[in-house]
């Protein structure tokens, strides 16, 4: 691994689409900043299990937020940690075609392999837990009570150092055949996008609306 780069394994190579792929690591690390949801992969039982949850990183670091009763977290502990891949996924586009074989989506994705820790030291918790807060909507770690101990009891948190990574893209137009460009059907891009809505307070909210959030999106 470079300063700039990751290293490329077997793993984070794909077969298709080979152009599409990067190992920079400012390019993963944009990927991984823009997003707050991953998908978390792992192995019970011989059987595969992939859990939505949400997640922050921290340097090289990949925060992954979990209950202390669940599997990945309790296998996690362990101190051999837990075999884990960690994917995120933006849509930027829906890619519209004369034909319905070459439809394709415009994305952004990171796929990291590793072995996963608990995270144990009540330092690291804190930072932790603060910038998974953070992830979601920046500036709200330091506008919120903190965990007490029973709920600190009741939260795990994982730890994924961002070694075997890497990101693939696809942001082009719609890529018609030559023998389809005469026929009658619409081809095209449709962008998406996330968009936030007005901040709808709780009845028992008095104070006004925080910057942070006016700001948000």
């Amino acid at each position: 691994m470079s300063d700039t780069a990751y290293a490329r394994t077997a793993r984070t190579t794909p077969t298709r689409y080979r152009e599409r792929a990067t190992w920079e690591r400012e390019a993963i690390h944009a990927v991984l900043d823009a997003s707050w949801i991953c998908h978390l992969g792992f192995v019970v039982d011989g059987a595969p299990v992939v859990l939505p949850t949400i997640y922050a990183r921290v340097g090289d670091r990949l925060y992954v937020h979990g209950s202390t009763g669940s599997r990945p977290l309790r296998a996690a502990g362990d101190d051999r940690g837990l075999p884990v891949c960690v994917t995120v996924t933006l849509v930027d586009g829906l890619v519209l075609t004369k034909s319905a074989f070459n439809h394709s989506v415009n994305f952004r994705s990171v796929v990291a392999h590793g072995t996963a820790h608990q995270v144990t030291d009540p330092d690291e918790l804190a930072v932790a837990l603060d910038a998974l807060v953070d992830q979601a909507v920046p500036g709200r770690s330091a506008d919120v009570r903190p965990a007490n101990a029973k709920e600190l009891a009741a939260t795990a948190v994982i730890r994924l150092v961002l070694d075997e990574v890497s990101a693939k893209t696809r942001n082009d137009g719609a890529n018609d055949d030559e023998a389809d460009l005469g026929l009658p059907h619409w081809s095209g891009v449709v962008p998406v996008r996330t968009a936030y809505g007005t901040p709808e307070p709780h009845p028992g909210t008095a104070v006004p609306l925080p910057g942070y959030l006016a700001e948000l999106g």
